[in-house]
């Protein structure tokens, strides 16, 4: 349909169904195509869900039918492709974490502002009603001064899901083990809630997998930017998983969060409103949030954030989740590991 904007994934990996699921579900945007490294896998995408098989990125660039791309390479391959799109004027949206260092983020961020495409970056936590309304209960204040706020990230994968990867569990191209693939959905929604982290203090290890570089458990205590205080934990090694969970509190409010589920919302000035949101979002969410089993997630996030994403490009305003919101979270996991490194607390940028 002529009225519907072209997306074409780059990437064709587990996360890349997820992604064709979710675009195919708006009525204003449809995949175009796709493209990987081994040409049998983007064959395949496109037999599942239309579109072509582009035998190499440069054709794929330069379909006019094609006016956004989504990448889904392994992490630190994000950027080439990505710049690559921006300087052929197609609009960009990056699976996280955007990159794995600033830098890389940084050289994303500068080719889409120089050729002036939209870029949106992965973070479908942020687009989950009950999110938002922590998000407005912190932006109206109704927490008082916040003074402790912390993320538990305990998921599992097994050795198997390294080995079978191959680029999993590497500096290179994973940039981290447990806090960037994994826990870095909750440490996103933690410092976007708080309005960014300051400082971090940090131990990681690996304990749970062999042969992989990075960690698969880590602490971190942390300073947000207006001085409260909070942790976060992650690992991969805790089965069989248990959902992200995280909590706030101040002194005039708490609120306990578990993936989509408010397990706890207490007000000092209770209003009306507040036993509603206590029965709309206390349900136990069925979406499944990837603890224990990669696959075990809903593409809903993804759809609305999709959504959101065409929204940006035909109005020309901005995604709800920019690639500089993705940076931050980055910023907060390569300070961590700097942290743990040195042994010592380290400035977030």
């Amino acid at each position: 349909m002529p009225d519907q904007t072209g997306i074409a994934i780059i990437g064709c990996g587990m996360i890349s169904e997820f992604q064709a699921k979710a675009i195919g579900a708006l009525p204003d945007a449809r995949v175009v195509g796709f493209f990987d490294t081994v040409p049998e896998m983007a064959q395949r995408r496109a037999a599942e869900f239309g579109g072509r098989a582009y035998p190499t990125i440069e054709e794929l660039l330069a379909d006019r039918a094609v006016g956004a791309v989504s990448i889904c390479t392994p992490s630190g391959t994000h950027m080439e492709p990505a710049v690559q799109a921006a300087r052929a004027r197609k609009h960009v949206m990056v699976e996280k974490p955007i990159e794995v260092t600033t830098e890389r983020v940084d050289a994303i961020l500068r080719a889409c502002r120089e050729t002036g495409v939209t870029l949106g970056a992965i973070f479908p936590r942020r687009f989950q009603e009950s999110s938002r309304a922590v998000k407005d209960a912190i932006d109206r204040g109704r927490f008082g001064r916040i003074t402790l706020a912390d993320v538990c990230i305990k998921w599992y994968r097994t050795q198997e899901y390294y080995d079978k990867g191959g680029w999993r569990g590497t500096w290179k191209f994973d940039g981290g083990g447990a806090l960037m693939n994994q826990g870095i959905h909750g440490i996103d929604l933690l410092q976007w809630l708080l309005g960014g982290i300051r400082e971090v203090s940090a131990f990681t290890g690996t304990l749970a997998h062999e042969r992989i570089e990075v960690e698969d458990t880590a602490v971190a205590a942390v300073r947000f930017a207006d001085g409260a205080l909070g942790a976060i934990e992650g690992t991969t090694g805790s089965w069989p998983g248990s959902r992200i969970r995280l909590e706030i509190g101040g002194t005039k409010g708490s609120v306990s969060l578990e993936d989509e589920t408010i397990l706890s919302w207490r007000f000092q000035d209770e209003g009306p409103a507040d036993e509603e949101v206590r029965k709309k979002y206390g349900r136990e969410s069925a979406s499944g949030g990837g603890a224990g089993d990669p696959r075990a997630i809903s593409f809903e996030g993804h759809r609305l954030q999709f959504e959101d994403f065409v929204r940006a490009i035909r109005t020309g305003g901005r995604p709800y989740c920019t690639g500089e919101d993705a940076r931050a979270a980055v910023a907060v996991i390569t300070s961590i590991y700097r942290s743990a490194r040195e042994g010592r607390p380290v400035r977030v940028e």
